[in-house]
């Protein structure tokens, strides 16, 4: 007889994007919106990726980086602050803890990304598909390079940035913790382990965790349910959101609509904490 399966009971943020009021000025303001239930998470098929959790310096060491990404200081607040407690109780938990870099501090020796380069060579690469490029086409690139982001006058402070870019000490992998580059390897971290639903932390919820190898829009045609924690994450932001993190708010929103949950950090650590009190608790099953 098959034992069951080990579950733990959180409560979740999902998003209701139905039904629109035609009677409203604004159709979609009838939408259900923001609403919470208890779900249930497979203990042995859900795992915590910590992604490109990077300490970027100050801005007196690197002021032209701080000057085109405004969200380095919430990064290492978040960093400092929520962390902590929540890796504490994933590295207490049966949820395995993976991370996803790109570039930065010799990842490449510790013994989990090691682990992630040996199991991805077991899965082909995908080609690399790319048109021909073309003078105006580079005209074009040009200009954006120069107007659009991240400007001239702050290339040498963020080319510099890139060179030390280093693991936030709150964040560095632990023992044999798996280490992925790319998508490839994060899903074969994934296959070793049996998972299928991906909680993400780190930085940025809109940008990387969003777009960059091994993040969401990447992971979830390959079955993976991805998912993301509210209080640690934050968002690239531009002049008319900033003041109130509105690409936050709209990052949380895509992510619950097209590939997971969202977890507030307070209780799902407050659930984990009943694994390691009594594993009969009622959140195990």
């Amino acid at each position: 007889m098959t034992a069951a399966p080990r579950t733990l009971r959180v409560p979740a943020d999902y998003y209701q994007q139905f039904d629109a009021d035609f009677t409203l000025d604004v159709p979609g303001e009838g939408y259900g919106g923001w609403k919470t239930a208890g779900i249930e998470i497979s203990l042995e098929h859900t795992a915590v990726v910590v992604m490109h959790a990077w300490d970027c310096g100050t801005r007196e060491q690197y002021p032209g980086w701080h000057r085109a990404v405004e969200y380095i200081p919430r990064a290492g607040t978040i960093a400092r602050t929520v962390f902590p407690p929540l890796l504490d109780a994933i590295r207490r938990s049966p949820l395995p803890l993976f991370h996803v870099v790109g570039g930065g501090e010799g990842y490449e020796d510790f013994p989990g990304h090691k682990r992630a380069v040996a199991l991805a060579a077991a899965y082909p690469a995908p080609p690399r598909l790319q048109v021909d490029s073309e003078p105006v086409l580079q005209r074009l690139q040009a200009f954006r390079n120069k107007h659009v982001f991240v400007g001239p006058h702050n290339v040498p402070d963020v080319e510099r940035g890139f060179k030390n870019l280093k693991f936030f000490s709150e964040a560095r992998p632990m023992g044999d913790e798996g280490i992925a580059e790319n998508g490839r390897q994060l899903f074969a971290l994934c296959k070793e382990t049996g998972i299928n639903h991906l909680i993400y932390m780190g930085f940025a919820i809109n940008w990387c965790l969003l777009l960059s190898p091994g993040g969401m829009a990447e992971m979830n045609p390959m079955g993976i349910m991805c998912s993301a924690f509210r209080q640690a994450v934050t968002a690239v932001e531009n002049r008319e959101t900033a003041r109130k993190e509105l690409c936050k708010e709209e990052g949380l929103w895509r992510t619950a609509l097209s590939f997971g949950f969202v977890f507030d950090v307070a209780p799902f650590i407050a659930a984990l904490k009943t694994l390691n009190d009594s594993p009969a608790s009622p959140g195990a099953g």
